[in-house]
């Protein structure tokens, strides 16, 4: 089964189970048909969510690897958040834990956190470790547009 994320209709209240090959797409409720528009936030991400989003992405993923120990995350997930909503239907904005997401994290050789990776056609364009301020994840998302 593919690995999917649940979105919440702002018209009825359904939560809607959307696919994460899906996330840059627009969609429709399940009950009430109201449009769905595609994934302005960050999305929380495990392996199966991860594996999916990027190997089926047509657009550009950014990916924040953080940790909920970590101050520096916490202070550039509004950062993070501003590009999500910034870059609704032309980029995918994932969140992956990393204590929760070892494998993960150890793939990509990622050994400080916040970093910051962005995919292409399934593979890293672009890794950028350390805070950034929202223009700089922007700019690294457009670049690999």
């Amino acid at each position: 089964m593919a690995a999917s994320t649940i979105r919440a209709c702002p018209t009825c209240g359904q939560h809607n189970r959307i696919p994460a090959r899906r996330l840059a797409d627009p969609a429709t409720c399940g009950r009430c048909k109201h449009a769905l528009p595609p994934a302005a936030e960050p999305v929380d991400a495990d392996a199966a969510l991860f594996d999916d989003a990027i190997a089926a992405a047509r657009v550009p993923v950014l990916v924040d690897f953080w940790a909920t120990w970590c101050g520096p995350c916490k202070m550039v997930a509004p950062e993070v958040a501003k590009v999500a909503r910034a870059t609704a239907g032309q980029a995918v904005v994932l969140k992956v834990d990393i204590d929760r997401n070892p494998d993960l994290a150890a793939r990509f050789g990622i050994s400080s956190v916040p970093t910051f990776a962005v995919f292409k056609d399934g593979r890293p364009v672009k890794v950028q470790p350390g805070a950034v301020r929202s223009d700089a994840l922007l700019r690294m998302v457009q670049q690999a547009g």
